[in-house]
């Protein structure tokens, strides 16, 4: 159950609609709180016309988007409000706590398809060197991003590590990533010989005596955060002169776009990604043609 500060009173039925995400879909704990916060802000402003969620109609949620689309929201998030809605009231409508679905006439409304800021493999080799590797932080830095590049994870995926997860002896790591689904991903010469020295000299100078069974430790034993492993990124990637939008998940969409530039097939990029669907990962062919364009742009003589 979650708990969060509310401006009005959580009604029942929104609460148990909330435990049931947890429950029935799997969904991660940042999902649904996004649900919870879209829901409570709409109950909010019905609140103010002395209605409420279980009695909201087509007509208030159409209000409700045009006030919103005023006040400069962006598309993306009226996209997210109107997906928590539907499945709120299908919920509803499940449960027999009202007779129709409010949402069912309303369009979604459309999101372009932007292209993932990703790194050359230039500015990958950039940024792997810049950690102090004689330091026992520097070595675990520099092994995480290793890691990271030679395998694609999830940076949420990257720091919930823990020791068992990693197979030495095949070159393997097994994540567990959205949905709960495991899946097993090739760490590669380079990174395994990286994570090797990482476990013999870094790891034990970390832990100091203490006991974690989390890959990556903090030196106070505890496992590191998205925000933490995001500021180093951060600091790394200044330190190293780029000048990109990086966001967490940068070093995932090189390892895909990379991948993809050198050869390798779409549903292999799927697999290794934890993709459930073919059509997320296709987005990178789109990059890995810009990548393509730009190279012919530049080197061929009529470009």
């Amino acid at each position: 159950m979650i708990n969060t500060e509310k401006k009005i009173e959580s009604p029942r039925y929104l609460q148990e609609f909330l435990d049931s995400l947890w429950l029935e879909s799997g969904l991660s704990k940042n999902t649904v709180e996004a649900y919870q916060r879209d829901l409570i802000a709409f109950a909010t402003w019905l609140a103010k016309l002395e209605t409420n969620l279980s009695s909201a109609t087509r007509q208030d949620i159409l209000k409700y988007q045009s006030e919103r689309i005023r006040n400069g929201s962006k598309v993306r998030s009226d996209a997210r409000l109107l997906s928590s809605l539907r499945r709120f009231y299908r919920y509803l409508c499940r449960e027999e706590l009202r007779e129709s679905d409010p949402t069912v006439q309303i369009e979604s409304p459309r999101i372009g398809r932007s292209l993932p800021t990703s790194l050359t493999e230039q500015e990958v080799e950039d940024l792997l060197v810049q950690p102090d590797t004689v330091q026992a932080l520097g070595l675990r830095d520099r092994t995480m991003l290793e890691v990271l590049y030679a395998t694609g994870l999830r940076v949420s995926e990257l720091i919930a590590l823990k020791i068992e997860q990693v197979n030495m002896r095949q070159g393997l790591v097994r994540c567990v990533g959205k949905g709960n689904k495991e899946r097993l991903v090739p760490l590669g010469e380079i990174a395994l010989d990286w994570l090797q020295d990482y476990l013999i000299e870094g790891r034990p100078a970390i832990l100091n005596g203490q006991l974690s069974d989390d890959l990556f430790p903090t030196n106070r034993g505890k496992g590191m955060t998205r925000q933490a492993f995001w500021y180093l990124i951060k600091r790394y990637a200044k330190q190293a002169m780029i000048e990109k939008d990086l966001s967490p998940h940068t070093l995932r969409h090189a390892f895909a776009t990379h991948l993809l530039n050198h050869g390798a097939d779409l549903r292999v990029v799927q697999l290794l990604l934890g993709h459930s669907d073919l059509s997320t990962t296709q987005i990178y062919t789109h990059v890995a043609k810009e990548r393509l364009k730009s190279l012919h742009t530049e080197h061929h003589p009529r470009g």
